[in-house]
């Protein structure tokens, strides 16, 4: 009896997402090709891996999914199946050991996302996917053919299933660039606009000085919260716009959103997160004799550079004549946020495609065979490994929903 032949699925998007649909089929004897748009596959991978690859983070899975927010409901089946731990033992199964970082996170021992990038590569070929870079999706022709623009022109192609894993809106010069938003909506399946997360802000403007002497100057030991939510402890950086850094980016969802809503964002920093109020009324209270306030704030608190200047282009001019009130400008002192940075600059996007569009093997209900992961799942969560994590969790989820899809 002549055999049958394998089954055929196309992927779009050669980012961890694509990827790891792209393993989990081949693997079930799925003949995958794959399909990038850029010269080479996994480019914001490798990017995001400059000065240390945060593979996931170790934290226990209750904190872990909470990162998720609101979407965490929508993120936890794909979470349990493939959280952090089986990341980690996959990540070992291609011969690259990790550590346990100071902060929780977890790395590579060599730090280097290049040489587990090298190796998934092999094994993916060796399993008989096939990779085409510098391949474009277009969309569909008018009969449900996929479009693709390739070296050698326009082609068509047909396969039994489709996986999308074309990243946001951020960083398109490494390929995602949000273009298949419209595409999407143009098939009937409704969208969320792109928005920049874990971004910078700005504020509506530094004085001359801050921006000529403490542009890229980094805040360490600071806390920073909204309104009347706990502040969180951590570093940013001034820029000559306004303020960014892992601090500013565990914070950008709830910052934008109240951008959207009422035009701007105050944030409070807390300049001396280890001192107490009363001990910070007590210093400044203290006589300065003949001392300037620069001397008696870096004398009495240690308060110099960056967090001095700052103090002094927020903090009201009479308040630095009245201890409590400056001390209370110390422990909250208010920073007025206008805008996001430009999308383009983030490190991730918010929006994209809606969990309620899709069924629970993340294929499109509007268009049956076609399936989604990764970035353009309207899902955001902080750096520190969370992003790839919910990334990797979605594309093999995506490639086991195909298979059934297959299957049924």
């Amino acid at each position: 009896m002549p055999q049958t032949p394998p089954q055929h699925v196309t992927v779009i998007g050669g980012g961890p997402a694509g990827l790891m649909a792209a393993e989990v089929l081949s693997q079930a004897g799925v003949r995958v090709d794959l399909y990038d748009g850029m010269p080479s596959v996994g480019r914001k991978f490798l990017l995001a891996g400059v000065g240390g690859m945060n593979i996931t983070h170790s934290e226990a899975y209750p904190a872990f999914l909470s990162r998720y927010a609101e979407r965490a409901p929508h993120m936890a089946p794909l979470l349990r199946a493939f959280g952090a731990e089986a990341l980690c033992e996959w990540i070992h199964g291609l011969g690259i050991e990790t550590f346990v970082g100071t902060s929780g996170r977890v790395f590579p021992t060599d730090m280097k996302a290049a040489p587990l990038l090298r190796a998934w590569l092999k094994r993916l070929r060796d399993q008989g996917v096939v990779i085409h870079t510098r391949h474009r999706w277009l969309g569909w022709n008018t009969n449900g053919d996929l479009l693709i623009h390739s070296p050698d022109g326009e082609k068509t192609i047909r396969s039994e299933a489709v996986l999308l894993a074309l990243g946001g809106g951020s960083w398109s010069r490494l390929g995602s660039d949000g273009s298949w938003l419209k595409r999407l909506e143009d098939k009937g399946v409704p969208c969320a606009p792109l928005q920049p997360s874990n971004c910078g802000f700005e504020v509506s403007g530094w004085s001359e000085l801050m921006v000529s002497k403490f542009a890229g100057a980094p805040l360490k030991n600071v806390a920073i919260g909204l309104a009347d939510d706990k502040p969180r402890l951590g570093e940013c950086v001034v820029t000559a716009t306004g303020i960014e850094g892992s601090l500013i980016y565990a914070l950008s969802a709830p910052i934008r959103e109240a951008i959207n809503r009422d035009g701007s964002a105050t944030v409070h920093i807390d300049l001396l997160p280890s001192k107490a109020l009363d001990k910070v009324q007590a210093a400044l209270a203290k006589p300065r004799g003949s001392r300037s306030m620069s001397k008696h704030l870096h004398s009495q608190l240690g308060l110099d550079g960056v967090k001095a200047a700052l103090l002094r282009e927020l903090a009201p001019a009479d308040h630095f004549n009245d201890p409590l009130q400056l001390a209370a400008a110390i422990k909250a002192l208010p920073l007025k946020l206008v805008k996001t940075r430009p999308m383009d600059e983030a490190i991730s996007t918010a929006g994209g495609v809606p969990f309620e569009a899709l069924d629970e093997r993340l294929m499109l209900k509007p268009l049956p065979g076609v399936f989604c992961a990764g970035e353009m799942l309207d899902w955001e969560a902080p750096t520190g490994g969370y992003l790839l994590t919910g990334c990797f969790a979605s594309g093999r989820a995506a490639g086991r929903g195909m298979l059934e899809w297959l299957n049924r």
